[in-house]
């Protein structure tokens, strides 16, 4: 029966409990899932026992290491003792180690054993717990089943109760104590295991770092080895430089006892000098008697100097007037011609369809802007003309008086002071009775002399510097003057074409007859301009070489920068020229002539007459035009019509190639305008032809191709022997025999040649063209799809100003700009706003977008970039660059509508009213160079301009420089790439170089070790590279080299590389041809890419500089020039522009002096003098002065500025001295020295002699303003000092004497000081040299006070010794000759020659920066060296006015060379910075940079070297010395790596240098 259920509980308790029991199984469940995580945990035994047998392994391993140490380290047992018992001591742990590891091993196998019964019973357990899971799992599901679909019976409910029953009571009757021990047990010995093995691996890790630090001391002993030897090496070379200098101390010595006897000989001659002036003396009193006359007649003088003052104060006076009629008529003239301009602008607006009409009133403000500047101009001229004149008549009032009379007072001084020092010996009363009368003469005197400087000092204000500026100045006024006038009578026609245009087309009709008349005046203006403007410039090239006035060289340079702006304008009129057959126009060429050599490429639009509009002259054959030399015999393309097809025809050299269009011909082409195109690459050239259809947007194109025979690739052209005609020729011009047509008849518009925008408005000259008879035809803009959308093109010269934007929006809460720009450019200035202090800048940096902006905030600008490389521009596409100023205070960036960065700001308003696009005028950008980083005009194509979502028509703005209608695609190619060293380009596209194959490019660089281009398959490669300035052509196993091995000169070369049946063939420059023979692989399917610049191989040199033009044969596609835009790869290149590596001045003069390279077989010759050009110099001279080079041009400072005769200047340094060898023997008994010394100094040393002990001395010096002289027998001091001060920058006479114990000293004559010294008279020696101006560093000190003791600081003049001068300083330290005029801050260095070497504190490393500013008065000369004894040096110098840098790393020598745009010698200060950085070494002048990329050095050296600036001493001069001429001129804020250099603590000054004082003029 059935037992009943318990009545204490309910089946809802009942089920509380058996949830509650599930729970408990689940806990139980997961506690043994923990222990047997535990248990295998432990199951370690075999991965400890690998790991220690790696441990013993690794012992034995150092064992055997250090046994090979200690055998090696044998002969150097006494410096390793220490090493060799700390080895001991490791052998010792290592074997302890291993006995311990051997324990260890027997504990892990019985471990082992017992983890392996655990594992055992685990096992088991998990097997039962498995079990008791599955039963709680069948439980738990019943539950589920039962609880959730239906209640259960009473006797299935008791039956479930007694099973729940009867499994707890199993379960608590189960025991786990034998178990439970037993593991906790073995769970405790394999922790003790773990920690044991841990304290196992601390040891071995403490033994790893004590052999690394063996390894380590090892390391220092070697190096400590290395460098005792290289300070050995140093020794001997210090002892061999010791025995070079003892050498030269003999050969002075004897030098010096030759010119010893050489005085001996003439010490009689001395004598019977001395005896001759005691006779002069008894002239004295006849001089005293003349002394009265002499008075009279000074009194006179003065008279005169009175009245020359006053006339020159009413010179003065009258130079205060101009010619204020001629100003005002300018002023008048041109203000009727901008009002005439603005009646014209209104006339006109209506009828501009095209914007045409709009160049042409552009144009005429051009020309009205000139009238001004040159009005201006002739102002400006007409003015200093007239204060030259008034000036020079001044000058020449008192030059006469004032001359005569300062000779006759300094004739009189000096006899009075004669007469002073002869009477001083005498004790009669003549001296004192005539005392008196030389007092009041030389109070006239002064009084005379200071009237004088007054006078001069006036005159000064408008005198020139000398005589010679003064007439440079007339001639340049006079010329100015001559100049503007002829400019005048030019624009008065233009002013007259401007009065005229009004009334024609207000009287005109609708059927195009004002079109007519604007186009013909424009084209008449253009004309009159064309002719004045070479004219004009060269004026302006010749007065501002002469240096004129800063006014009207300003206004100069104004009247330049408008004449090139109309010819930009002139050179974007997009409007054609009709031909009869006998007209012509010759074209004004900007493109450059290097690129077309190997790369031409010509767009224009042509339109032919209808059959029935020709009559007879149909179907006849025409002349188009002719590009090329004058001669019209070879190196030209053209264009003509024979056979009624279009023919393109290009000579190379070799022969006419003529490429044939006969699949269109002339006479079925449609009476409109047809895009013609032809290019060349190479010997390859093609013609396209693109017909547009009316009414449609289908065009059909027509294509030929063609290539020239032979080896010739380059068009040959020079800028001075080419020329561009258009529809016909002169008759003076003999085209060849292929072109040699009647003209053309037809309207011709010129679109493009190679990058440039081109128009035939831009010409030299016209021949028979008539726009009122021959009128333009109308072009249909539309009609071609690459017109068909908007675009304004960007040349990169010009900008376009948008005037008063609000007139379009308004600025508010959320400011919008939009630009729709497409440009391959690496760096632009796409955007630019000004208003006062505030700016905002929009600029694209290495093809990112980058703003600044400063609306007056506190902290300064705010800077807004890509700095995670989100988005690049410049890929030759559309992109749509917007950025909006939120809330006045963020400003967010959006490109392609996607967020790229967003910034916040301090709140502030933005508020402008006009925007600079595409560029900036430059005297806007200076103002804003520290904060703008890219000034470079935008070139590329602008689809939109938006402010506030509303567009702007660039072209209607008034200010649109550089910008014409339209996209040329051709403008938007990449077909230059420039390497640095580091990167490359790739591609995939399919080329067979490995059968039939021909390739060619531009390559020009400095490096003499770099890869062009490299492809391969397997093992088989095909390369292009230079190797040690030789092209190296390798195919396969063939290497083929050129002949010359001079093309890393920095001047653009071309390669052609042909792969053939009959062999390989490499021509350079179509001169240098090598051919070899090759095998041939079958053509397969090609695989791979190519590499142009680099490669990704280790074992080649990247290419650094510029390949360009470059053209491949490929199996898919024809011959034409690569677009390195569409390469799947670009590391590290930049893809527009290429940087220009100047190369070696003699290389330039080289190339300029022979640009057209002679081809074989066309009989070109070169001159001896080109042909001298070539030699090198083999031999090394010494001879300074014949390796100065002669300046072909003077500098605008002269070369010696204006200084004092005999007067030298000192001071700067403490050590500021002349030395003078060769005392007389009579100095020792009897001395009387005379000089003239001007300082504001109150301290200083001027002269000084002693013995070697220097207990017998004499000296003159100034202490507190006071002259003060001393000297010393050896027993006792004499002392004597002036009573006033003297340091009044005046100049003042001192006198200062010795006989025997008696000394004296006379002050401008006047105030005489005795005194004598009361011990015995003792013989006195003093030794050579005299020291004038100061002492070296530690003399004098024990015989003048300390402050004393330092240079004098000031101007000595007349340095006499008994009225003698004396000798020539043998040594000079930091003197220089005295300055007259203004002095600047900065460090002078003299025509005399010298230089300063700083102390030993900078690092000829791999990284160093120097900056300097110089301004030179001489072409050539040596900046900066550095010298290091291991044949190391940077040479940095100036040569013929270009700065040269040649560095050395031991090796290897590397230079490189900035040419600047301005002459370093134009009086102006000029920046110069030395920029190292590794291997690679930059130098920039005045901001142009050019650097150079040496080998790689494996170590540097961290010596510390001196630094010789301005010059070098002769000892270092060698052959590596390309410039021995010191520098002449001033520098200033010597920096090296941005700590300022101090030259007062330079560790020395030697020779002519002046330090902190710079004459100004």
């Amino acid at each position: 029966a059935p037992t009943e259920p318990p009545t204490d509980c309910s089946v809802v308790r009942c089920d509380k409990c058996i949830w509650d029991l599930i729970e408990d199984l689940k806990l139980s469940g997961s506690s043994l899932e923990e222990a047997k995580s535990s248990v295998l945990n432990v199951i370690t035994g075999d991965a400890i026992n690998n790991r220690l047998e790696k441990i013993n392994f690794t012992g034995i391993h150092f064992n055997t290491q250090i046994a090979e140490m200690r055998l090696q380290l044998k002969s150097q047992k006494f410096k390793t003792e220490d090493i060799e018992a700390a080895i001991m001591n490791l052998v010792a742990d290592l074997n302890m180690l291993s006995e311990k590891e051997n324990i260890t091993v027997m504990n892990a196998q019985l471990f082992d054993e017992e983890t392996t019964k655990i594992s055992d019973r685990a096992n088991q357990i998990n097997g039962q717990i498995i079990k008791i899971a599955n039963s709680i799992q069948d439980i738990v599901e019943g539950l589920n089943k039962y609880g959730t679909e239906e209640e259960l019976a009473a006797e299935e409910i008791n039956k479930v109760f007694h099973e729940v029953k009867k499994m707890l009571e199993e379960m608590r009757n189960r025991n786990f104590s034998d178990q439970k021990p037993l593991t906790e047990e073995e769970r405790a010995k394999a922790q003790s295991l773990l920690d044991h093995v841990r304290g196992l691996q601390g040891l071995l890790t403490e033994t790893n770092d004590s052999i690394h630090r063996i390894q380590d001391n090892i390391t220092d002993y070697n190096t400590n080895i290395s460098d005792l030897k290289e300070a050995l090496e140093d020794v001997i070379k210090i002892v061999q430089q010791t025995e070079e200098k003892n050498r030269e101390n003999i050969n002075g010595y004897q030098r010096k006892e030759r010119r010893r006897k050489i005085l001996n000989k003439h010490f009689d001659a001395v004598n019977m000098t001395l005896q001759m002036a005691n006779d002069g003396l008894i002239d004295t009193e006849i001089a005293i008697s003349e002394l009265d006359n002499k008075i009279v007649n000074l009194t006179t003088f003065h008279a005169s100097v009175d009245g020359a003052h006053k006339l020159l104060n009413e010179k003065l006076t009258n130079l205060s007037t101009y010619d204020k009629p001629l100003a005002l008529r300018a002023i008048d003239y041109a203000e009727v011609l901008h009002k005439l301009s603005l009646e014209l602008t209104n006339i006109l607006t209506s009828i501009d369809a095209n914007g045409i009409v709009q160049r042409a009133i552009n144009a005429s403000n051009v020309y009205d802007n000139i009238v001004q500047y040159v009005a201006e101009a002739e102002k400006n001229a007409t003015t200093l003309l007239n204060a030259a004149q008034r000036a020079e008549d001044a000058v020449e009032g008192i030059q006469t008086q004032s001359t005569w009379l300062r000779n006759s007072s300094e004739i009189l001084l000096k006899k009075v002071k004669e007469l002073a020092v002869a009477m001083e010996d005498n004790d009669g009363t003549d001296f004192h009775d005539t005392r008196s009368h030389v007092d009041a003469v030389i109070s006239k005197k002064n009084n005379t002399m200071n009237r004088l400087l007054n006078a001069v000092n006036q005159l000064a204000l408008i005198e020139p510097s000398n005589r010679n500026q003064m007439e440079q100045s007339k001639l340049t006024a006079e010329e100015a003057r001559d100049t503007a006038e002829m400019v005048l009578q030019t624009v008065n026609a233009m002013d007259d074409l401007v009065k005229d245009w009004p009334q024609n087309l207000s009287t005109s009709a609708d059927d195009g007859t004002a079109f007519k008349t604007t186009v013909r005046s424009a084209g008449e203006t253009v004309d009159n301009l064309t002719e004045i403007v070479p004219q004009l410039l060269d004026k302006l090239r010749i007065v501002e070489l002469k240096k004129p006035a800063s006014n009207i060289s300003a206004s100069i340079l104004r009247i330049r920068e408008l004449i090139a702006q109309t010819r930009n304008v002139a050179s974007k009129v997009q409007v054609s020229m009709k031909f009869d057959g006998q007209s012509a126009v010759e074209v004004n060429s900007k493109s450059n002539l290097e690129e077309l050599k190997s790369f031409t490429s010509m767009s224009l639009y042509m339109q032919v007459p209808s059959l029935s509009e020709q009559g007879q002259a149909a179907n006849q054959d025409r002349f188009i035009l002719y590009l090329g030399n004058k001669n019209g015999r070879q190196d030209y393309i053209g264009l003509s019509i024979k056979n009624d097809n279009l023919v393109y025809v290009y000579n190379l050299g070799n022969g006419d190639v003529e490429i044939p269009l006969n699949s269109k011909p002339v006479s079925t082409w449609p009476n409109y305008f047809n895009l013609i195109k032809i290019e060349r690459v190479g010997r390859h050239g093609k013609i396209q032809l693109t017909v547009p259809s009316p009414g449609s947007t289908a065009e059909q194109k027509f294509i030929q191709k063609g290539a020239a025979e032979g080896n010739d690739s380059l068009l040959d052209l020079e800028a001075d022997n080419m020329v561009f005609y258009v529809g016909g020729v002169p008759a003076d011009f003999q085209l060849p025999a292929s072109l040699n047509l009647p003209g053309f008849v037809g309207c011709i518009e010129l679109a493009s040649l190679n990058d440039d925008i081109i128009s035939l408005y831009n010409f030299k000259q016209t021949h028979k063209l008539n726009t009122t008879v021959d009128r333009p035809c109308t072009r249909y803009r539309l009609s071609f799809a690459q017109s068909r959308t908007r675009n304004f093109y960007f040349d990169g010269s010009g900008y376009a100003f948008v005037r008063n934007i609000q007139r379009r929006g308004k600025f508010n809460i959320a400011t919008r700009f939009n630009l729709d720009i497409r440009t391959p450019a690496d760096n632009a200035l796409l955007l630019l706003m000004v208003k006062g202090e505030m700016f905002f800048s929009m600029e694209m940096q290495n093809g990112y977008i980058r703003l600044v902006y400063d609306f007056g905030f506190s902290n300064g600008p705010v800077v807004l970039e890509d700095t995670e490389k989100r988005k690049r521009i410049n890929d030759a596409k559309y992109h749509e660059v917007t950025f909006i100023y939120h809330n006045y205070k963020k400003m967010i960036l959006l490109i392609d509508r996607a967020s790229v960065k967003s910034v916040e700001n301090e709140k502030k308003n933005m508020h402008f009213t006009d925007v600079y696009l595409g560029g900036a005028p430059g005297q806007v950008l200076s103002n804003l160079k520290s904060y703008i980083a890219v000034d470079a005009g935008f070139r590329g194509c602008l689809r939109s301009f938006q402010f506030q979502r509303r567009d702007f028509n660039i072209l209607e703005e008034e200010e649109a420089l550089g910008i014409s209608s339209g996209c040329p695609e051709e403008s938007l190619m990449s077909r230059m790439a420039y390497f640095k060293g580091e990167g490359f380009i790739s591609s995939i596209e399919k080329i067979t170089p490995f059968s039939n194959f021909e390739g060619g490019f531009n390559f020009r660089t400095l490096q003499s070790n770099g890869l062009l281009f490299y492809y391969n398959e397997g093992p088989d490669i095909f390369s292009l590279s230079l190797d040690n300035g030789t092209v190296i052509f390798k195919m396969k196993e063939t290497t083929i080299q050129s002949t010359k091995k001079q093309y890393n000169d920095g001047w653009n070369h071309f390669i052609r590389a042909t792969v053939s049946q009959s062999g390989c063939q490499l021509i350079v420059d179509d001169e240098d041809k090598t051919t070899d023979d090759c095998p041939l692989k079958e053509t397969v399917e090609p695989k791979g890419k190519f590499y142009i610049g680099g490669s990704l191989h280790n074992h080649y040199i990247n290419f650094t500089g510029c390949i360009g033009n470059a053209y491949l044969s490929r199996t898919d596609k024809d011959i034409a020039v690569e677009d390195f835009q569409t390469y799947m790869e670009k590391v590290q290149a930049s893809l527009h522009g290429c940087p220009a590596e100047t190369p070696p001045a003699a290389i330039i003069h080289k190339h300029q002096k022979n640009v057209a390279k002679a081809k074989r077989g066309r009989g070109r010759k070169v001159d001896s003098d080109k042909a001298e050009l070539r030699k090198v110099p083999v031999a090394y001279s010494p001879n300074i002065e014949g390796n100065k080079l002669q300046d072909d041009a003077h500098c605008y400072l002269p070369n010696n500025p204006k200084t004092i005769q005999h007067a030298y200047q000192y001071g700067g340094i403490p050590n500021s001295r002349q030395e003078i060898y060769g005392i007389p023997e009579f100095f020792n008994r009897k001395s009387n020295f005379s000089v003239s010394v001007r300082t504001q100094s109150s301290h200083g040393l001027i002269f000084y002699v002693a013995n070697k002990e220097e207990d017998q001395f004499m000296a003159l010096f100034i202490a507190r303003g006071h002259f003060i002289y001393s000297f010393s027998n050896g027993r006792e001091k004499l002392k004597i000092k002036s009573s006033e001060k003297y340091n009044d920058g005046l100049w003042h006479n001192v006198i200062f004497t010795h006989e025997n114990n008696k000394g004296r000293l006379i002050v401008d004559g006047v105030h005489a000081l005795e005194n004598s010294l009361r011990s015995p008279v003792y013989p006195w020696h003093v030794n050579e040299p005299f020291y004038v101006g100061g002492v070296p560093l530690g003399k004098a000190a024990k015989n003048i006070q300390i402050k004393s003791v330092q240079s004098f600081n000031g101007c000595l003049q007349n340095f006499q010794l008994n009225r003698q001068w004396l000798s020539p300083p043998t040594q000079t330290f930091g003197v220089t000759p005295c300055f007259e005029g203004q002095t600047e801050s900065g460090t002078y260095f003299s025509p005399g020659g010298g230089y300063v070497i700083l102390d030993d504190s900078f690092n000829l490393g791999l990284q160093f920066e120097i900056v300097f500013e110089v301004r030179a008065r001489n072409h050539s000369g040596i900046l900066l060296h550095i010298h290091s004894y291991n044949r190391k040096y940077l040479n940095l110098f100036m040569e013929y006015g270009q700065v040269k840098l040649k560095v050395s790393n031991g090796s290897t020598e590397f230079e490189t060379s900035v040419t600047t745009k301005q002459s370093l010698c134009d009086g102006r200060w000029h920046r110069i910075a030395v920029i190292r950085d590794a291997n690679v070494v930059q130098l920039d002048v005045d901001s142009e940079v050019n650097y150079v990329v040496g080998p790689i050095s494996s170590h540097s050296s961290n010596t510390k070297e001196p630094v010789f600036v301005g010059g070098v001493p002769e000892l270092l001069f060698s052959p590596r010395l390309s410039m021995y001429q010191s520098f002449t001129g001033c520098m200033r804020n010597f920096n090296i790596n941005e700590t300022p250099v101090i030259f007062t603590k330079a560790a020395l000054v030697s020779g002519a240098v002046s330090i902190d004082s710079c004459p100004a003029v």
